[in-house]
């Protein structure tokens, strides 16, 4: 019997920590499935990875049930009966009122007697513990006192209730599970030292069976998936098996127990929706529900009954795959078939003979519940997930957490990492693509600057050693073509022939002169120089050919910059004169100096002809020009590059020389930095 009377709670040390689930490492895709499915988020993530927490979990299986990738597995418990069977002697196995929804394949009579060729001594239904609990609720009803309670036949509740809502231990009903019932009445008809085997569906019956406060009395619980294992590791089949009974006592209606709502049925207990004094709940939702409402004090009821799962035949430790009503039939046709078998008389006299058979537990507040941060550590917690405003929080549950403020608070404790954040992650996703994209474009940029700084330096060698073996020798011939020309009279046909040498000569003196520019390895000579108005001196040196426009654009606020002058105005000279040489009359030239970051912009832009699209990617290339023969020599674009190079600028060109495509023209951007440091 129970005896109702202290509902003063035991505070414990803290829960015990046994382990139930484990994963397997490499499986854990990193979804949160299991942390959204935890009613205790007893899952802790690190580094992407899923661990459950022993003394946080209340053994409800979500987890197990929900993962898709089988990284959550139960925790193995066949070698220690395979050694218990082998050491210990007589043993007894205690089978849960569920086992008709897992062995469909065999009748209760095979199944008895393949537990029995494994090794056990003693097979019992808890089914019969069932009817003894059912009636201890009857008689807390009956002798109602006043104070409300939660039924206690699913472990995983008063689990859930000790760790996270520890004011309502008290309201816990001080009645055993019918596991403990059954165990009890085992271990009164065979001797206290008897060990016993509970074989169910339910994970949290191997924590509640190590509870400190039962001492003891079952030794182990397993689930059907074990033994499964066990028939398997054994060679047992449902073939050349005797079939055998149940040892008694047998159970009545206590076999309904494992379906949604059995309890009530067992006890005799109506659920009465008009009158709301008994209220059945099951399921991850829906428990968690129950309990915050009946914690806010908005539950009229003097009992709730509630349950993990929906109903023990769901329970995670099962391995049929049918859907819930065919497990509910499966148990159902059982109880029918067994109330035909075992006899009402028989049945009452062994209710009766424990009608005295100490039924009563105690329970203890275990809090697991979270610290909060403060107000300031939650704003910091936000801030690193990207939540800096309320409209920041967007609450979409992806992390496995009901809200952000929860996914923050799961942080502070060590529970979650801000990375699971999914927004945020592909904000923070978009943003590096983003900076991978400018970085790739920085490194094509450097790639192709260094290739051609590559070309122009081999370029380079080989103009100055050209230039070199060529300049004394064209000196000669320059200086003798000149005499010749002097002395030639007037009119004599020798005359012409020695101009077209000499100019031809001096054509070659400019080359040469170009490549010796090009070749010719200048340091930077930095001085502070104001570029406006170093353009305007340039451009006044520079004048145009009849009929073409040009104008000196100030765009730039403050356009003084640390340059070499000699270097910038050659710099110009050469945009210029290539610009000029690509317009006719009417065209207009349009120099502008503009601020860029930190940096001084020069932008040459004419409306010429325009560089034909397949040209572009060759305009700095030595000796590379779209000059007629004799106009060019290619190398003005090439020493242009190196200047800008070599005072750590850029230099960029766009042109249209299709006029169907719109306004012909070229522009060249040089963007140098205002100070040597840049």
């Amino acid at each position: 019997m129970v005896d109702g009377a202290d509902r003063t709670p035991t505070t414990g040390a803290g829960p015990e920590a046994v382990a139930l689930i484990e994963t397997v490492a490499g499986r854990c895709r990193t979804c949160y499935q299991c942390v959204r499915e935890c009613p205790a988020k007893a899952i802790r993530i690190i580094d992407g990875q899923a661990e459950v927490l022993p003394e946080r979990c209340i053994g409800c299986g979500n987890c197990v049930r929900e993962c898709t990738q089988h990284a959550k597995v139960p925790v193995s418990a066949v070698s220690q009966v395979e050694e218990m069977l082998r050491t210990a002697g007589r043993v007894a196995a205690i089978l849960a009122p569920s086992f008709p929804a897992e062995f469909t394949e065999v009748d209760h009579h095979t199944l008895v007697g393949m537990l029995r060729q494994l090794g056990f001594a003693l097979v019992s239904e808890v089914g019969f513990g069932a009817d003894l609990v059912a009636r201890e609720y009857r008689r807390l009803l009956d002798r109602y006192d006043g104070c409300k309670y939660i039924a206690t036949s699913c472990p995983a509740i008063t689990f859930y209730v000790e760790q996270y809502h520890p004011e309502l231990v008290p309201a816990l009903a001080p009645i055993v599970s019918p596991m403990m019932a059954e165990a009890r009445v085992v271990k009164a008809l065979h001797g206290q030292d008897l060990p016993v085997v509970f074989v169910g569906p339910c994970l949290a019956k191997r924590r509640e069976a190590a509870s400190r406060n039962l001492d003891g009395e079952v030794d182990l619980a397993i689930t059907f998936a074990e033994l499964r294992e066990l028939f398997a590791r054994a060679g047992i089949g449902p073939e050349g098996v005797a079939p055998s009974q149940f040892d008694p006592p047998h159970a009545g209606m206590g076999a309904i127990f494992p379906v949604s709502r059995g309890l009530l049925q067992a006890a005799d207990i109506e659920e009465d929706l008009v009158s709301s004094e008994v209220i059945s709940a099951g399921g991850r939702q829906d428990f968690v529900e129950a309990i915050d409402e009946f914690d806010g004090g908005d539950m009229e009821a003097r009992l709730l009954e509630v349950l993990c799962c929906n109903g023990c035949i769901m329970g995670a430790g099962m391995t049929t795959q049918e859907p819930l009503y065919s497990r509910r039939r499966s148990v159902g046709r059982y109880v029918r078939t067994r109330t035909g078998e075992v006899s009402r008389r028989a049945w009452r006299a062994d209710m009766a003979r424990f009608a005295d058979l100490d039924l009563s537990r105690r329970f203890e507040a275990q809090d697991q519940r979270l610290r909060m941060p403060s107000r300031e550590e939650l704003r910091a917690i936000l801030a690193r997930m990207g939540k800096h405003r309320p409209e920041d929080e967007l609450n979409c549950g992806a992390c496995g957490y009901d809200s952000c403020v929860e996914h923050a608070i799961a942080v502070h404790t060590g529970l979650a990492e801000s990375e699971m954040c999914l927004p945020y992650t592909i904000e923070q996703l978009h943003s590096t693509v983003s900076e991978l994209h400018t970085s790739h474009e920085e490194l094509a940029s450097a790639q192709e600057a260094l290739m051609q700084s590559e070309k122009l330096a081999s370029m380079g060698q080989l103009a100055a050693g050209i230039a070199h073996e060529i300049n004394n020798p064209l000196g000669v011939v320059l200086m003798y073509a000149h005499l010749l020309l002097e002395d030639a009279p007037d009119g004599a046909e020798s005359r012409e022939d020695l101009a077209t040498i000499v100019g031809e000569a001096d054509r070659c003196k400019r080359i040469v002169a170009g490549l010796l520019d090009f070749a010719r390895q200048n340091e930077v000579v930095r001085a502070p120089v104001d570029v406006a108005d170093l353009v305007q001196r340039t451009m006044a040196n520079l004048p145009p050919p009849d009929g073409i426009g040009v104008e000196v654009r100030r765009e730039a606020v403050e356009t003084t910059a640390e340059l070499d002058r000699d270097q910038f105005v050659q710099l110009l000279t050469n945009l210029v004169t290539n610009a000029y040489t690509a317009m006719a009359d009417g065209d207009q030239l349009t120099v502008t100096v503009a601020d860029g970051d930190e940096a001084i912009v020069l932008e040459v832009e004419d409306t010429g002809t325009g560089i034909a699209t397949e040209h572009l990617e060759r305009v700095f290339d030595p000796f590379f020009t779209t000059k007629q023969i004799g106009k060019g020599t290619g190398l003005g674009l090439a020493v242009t590059y190196g200047i800008v190079k070599m005072h750590r600028g850029d230099i960029h060109c766009r042109s249209n020389a299709d006029a169907s495509a719109g306004p012909t023209g070229t522009t060249f951007t040089v963007t140098l930095p205002r100070t040597g440091e840049a």
